[in-house]
């Protein structure tokens, strides 16, 4: 089969769900003979869901070319952990809901997700055994879209690592550098994403856990603001609010898409019925304005950045003023301390809970053996807290938001680099360390990130730039809350200024 460029490819299908068929020649091209992994590289979900519907290929065919390709790699970056292959093959034979991405492969996050029948392990030997009863309400959303869910990849324990490496599964590699780490936590998601294996995977993040890694692996990674989508087993939130879940993707578009369909009304608590509302997707194909951008270089915590990650920013902003934005140097005013204080109080209160759950489950309690020291370490700092002390967090955290919210009254956007330094490489930030060793190397990678976190706002990482060597470096814009849309449309305009979908790492092609 002739090889068929990917933006003639776009150009003849639908940026929008449900557009224009596929050209005549295209569509003969595929029905001569099944799609190849080059090809199938080739194109984002939406694509891939149009040559669905214009049945150019079969969901089959793309679950098996996902399978394959992963067979390939795995060897060299450890991504996926969990197989469903089978369940998603049985999936498949019994017919998919008519969802916008019926038929696409998909991938979760082993950690924080309940799909009936499977194990989620939070990467952790204490959860290895711990099999769900029911789907919780994202993953319902993710069986509703129609996407195909063939295994679950690594996350560090209970996410509590910028770089994916644990105990249980070993370490998942960067695939520009398998030297080097993949960020986390939802390093295994963007090693996936990165090496081919399929072009969006589900990723969570709890304190910078879709941005870091997906600047780690140039690729696009939007945390949505606090509430926008479910979280967790129930409709409660997930470490007193600093979590939120979405993916990492190779185009803007796909992201957008997937908004779509995991955002939910949730009335009463942070979102009312958004129905309404244009569609996020629908931004991709709108301008942005002239945005005010505060361009912050430095973190509020006391960290030194790597010229890298300085030079990544610069050349944002300038990307930005080119485009007609205005950038000047501004940052938030905040006791950052006192802030990044009620955030290690909610965290380690969050992990105590799920600890003394689990211990109830199984009947015991948890050991040394159970977990890695630095987790040990938490748990026992989180079994301290008062009821007083966590309430003084809950309103730190709250504090925070007002204090950001202040501050972008003047700016629509905030960017800086997402991650102070280059990836480490694997071991330098292991959670097998002692806390105090640990935590200063952790918090390092996630100054920048976590900051929104805490404020609830939406923020995103944009592969915008490469280091000499070919590494990836990703910068952050972060807006309002509750202004996802703004973000999108800033993105799609980045990408089509500089587009990387087609820059991957010599591993993934």
């Amino acid at each position: 089969m002739a090889t068929i460029n990917r933006r003639d490819f776009l150009r003849g299908t639908a940026c929008l769900a449900g557009g224009m068929a596929l050209s005549g020649v295209l569509t003969a091209a595929y029905a001569r003979q099944g799609m190849s992994f080059a090809e199938y590289r080739q194109h984002d979900a939406l694509s891939l869901a149009q040559l669905l519907r214009n049945k150019d290929v079969t969901a089959q065919e793309l679950l098996e070319l996902a399978i394959s390709r992963n067979e390939t790699v795995h060897p060299l970056i450890n991504s996926i952990v969990l197989d469903h292959s089978d369940l998603a093959r049985t999936s498949l034979e019994n017919g998919l809901p008519q969802g916008p991405f019926a038929g696409v492969p998909f991938l979760l996050k082993d950690l924080g997700i309940a799909m009936a029948g499977t194990v989620t392990t939070q990467g952790s030997r204490f959860f290895q055994d711990d099999r769900a009863e029911g789907d919780d309400p994202f993953m319902r959303k993710v069986r509703a879209a129609g996407l195909v869910t063939f295994g679950k990849t690594h996350s560090p324990e209970f996410g509590n690592n910028p770089s994916t490496e644990s105990s249980l599964f070993g370490y998942t590699r960067n695939p520009w550098n398998t030297e080097l780490s993949v960020g986390g936590s939802s390093g295994g998601a963007a090693a996936a994403v990165a090496a081919g294996i399929l072009p969006v995977a589900h990723a969570s993040d709890g304190g910078g856990s879709i941005r870091i890694p997906a600047s780690a692996c140039g690729l696009f990674g939007l945390k949505p603001s606090r509430g926008l989508v479910p979280i967790g087993s129930g409709e409660g939130e997930v470490r007193g609010g600093l979590s939120a879940q979405h993916v990492i993707s190779r185009s803007v578009r796909d992201s957008a898409a997937l908004l779509d369909v995991f955002a939910w009304s949730n009335p009463g608590r942070t979102f009312p019925d958004h129905s309404g509302a244009d569609s996020y997707l629908s931004q991709v194909q709108r301008e942005p304005g002239k945005l005010r951008i505060a361009l912050m270089r430095s973190p509020l915590q006391p960290f030194p950045v790597d010229p890298q990650c300085v030079a990544a920013v610069e050349h944002a902003a300038k990307l930005c003023q080119e485009l007609g934005h205005f950038v000047e140097e501004a940052a938030p005013e905040m006791d950052i301390a006192s802030v990044g204080r009620s955030s290690g109080t909610l965290s380690v209160v969050s992990l105590a809970q799920r600890i003394s759950q689990q211990e109830a489950a199984l009947g015991r309690e948890v050991t040394s053996n159970d977990l890695e020291r630095a987790n040990l370490e938490l748990l026992e700092w989180g079994r301290q807290v008062s009821a007083v002390d966590y309430a003084l967090a809950l309103d730190g955290v709250h504090q925070a938001a007002r204090e950001m919210a202040a501050f972008m009254d003047s700016y629509d956007m905030i960017l800086s680099p997402t991650m102070a330094q280059l990836p480490p490489r694997l071991g330098e930030v292991s959670l097998d360390l002692p806390l105090e060793e640990f935590g200063p190397r952790a918090s390092r990678m996630s100054t920048f990130a976590s900051l929104y976190n805490l404020t609830g706002q939406p923020a995103m990482s944009v592969p915008l730039y490469w280091t000499p060597d070919g590494l990836p470096v990703g910068v952050m814009f972060a807006a309002r809350h509750g202004d996802e849309r703004a973000l999108i449309r800033l993105a799609a305009q980045l990408e089509s200024a500089m587009p990387w979908f087609d820059k991957v790492p010599t591993l993934a092609t």
